[in-house]
């Protein structure tokens, strides 16, 4: 396996400098919130004992660490991701979770030259929506995959379907200057939302049945926390944390944003987290058989 290029240089300075650093402080909590859908994903790949596993966009571990267990000891299982942050975090929880055989490497899934035809599955819960060339990212991945292999992927649907990420952006436009919307197709939480281009990419990559399955198990953010810290998090964590840190907001802004965040997630809160809807595609599909 050879060194990356340095295509994706934004993400890779993304999520080692700003957002990685920030996702170690509160991965638990993260986890609770995503391992709904995660689960789906988990499932939907059906990893079968002895198989070899190639976890793209791994973050801190959660699924390398399910999916290792889920392989057994005959299998094997590789973690890749751009932030050295998450990887250090996730190799300390394969290590506290007995699974120390999980291979996690550093770098971009795009560009990384794996070895060929040297993976079963390619799993990934929210990991291949950065890419800055997918087409290049879903090529260079099914070199990865052996003749026959699968695939399976989880990415958020449209932004309108997701207001768990969008509304605390909304309230804070009422109190910001919000930065303008990335293009639809742009690197980020809701590059795949459209399911045509993302069956489209596949493709044209090379991959055969591809298919697109529509999952809305909705998520529950602040499990366990108390109600006031779960707001701290998704102030720090979402658009609007982004917005209040770019514009230099003042205190009083800042409690303003607080309080209207507040007001509006109101209704959502059941006492043991914000019950929330949440929307997200499931793809699959295979590498071709050789020939």
């Amino acid at each position: 396996m050879g060194q990356d290029s340095d295509a994706n240089t934004a993400q890779r300075e993304y999520w080692n400098e700003v957002s990685g650093p920030k996702w170690v402080a509160v991965a638990d909590l993260i986890e609770s919130q995503l391992s709904g859908i995660g689960r789906l994903a988990l499932e939907a790949a059906e990893a079968k004992p002895g198989e070899r596993v190639l976890d793209v966009g791994c973050g801190n571990g959660f699924t390398a660490i399910e999916l290792a267990r889920r392989v057994g000891l005959s299998g094997k299982i590789v973690g890749i991701d751009l932030s050295r942050p998450m990887l250090t975090d996730a190799e300390s929880r394969a290590q506290a979770a007995g699974e120390e055989a999980i291979r996690f490497i550093q770098g971009d899934a795009q560009t990384h030259r794996f070895a060929a035809d040297s993976f079963d599955l390619l799993f990934s819960r929210f990991g291949v929506m950065f890419f800055d060339d997918p087409k290049a990212a879903f090529k260079n991945l099914r070199t990865a995959l052996r003749p026959e292999g699968r695939f399976v992927f989880a990415c958020w649907r449209d932004r309108s379907l997701n207001p768990w990420m969008t509304l605390p952006a909304i309230v804070a436009a009422e109190y910001l200057e919000m930065p303008p919307p990335p293009a639809p197709d742009a690197p980020g939480p809701f590059a795949f939302a459209n399911a045509d281009r993302v069956k489209g990419l596949l493709k044209d990559a090379g991959y055969e049945r591809v298919a697109g399955q529509s999952v809305e198990p909705g998520v529950r953010i602040g499990t366990g926390r108390a109600r006031e810290a779960t707001l701290d998090f998704i102030l720090q964590m979402g658009p609007a944390g982004a917005a209040l840190r770019e514009t230099r907001a003042d205190e009083a802004t800042v409690q303003q944003v607080r309080a209207a965040v507040a007001d509006r997630l109101a209704p959502y809160w059941d006492g043991d987290g914000f019950a929330m809807e949440a929307a997200a595609w499931l793809f699959s599909g295979r590498k071709p058989a050789a020939g």
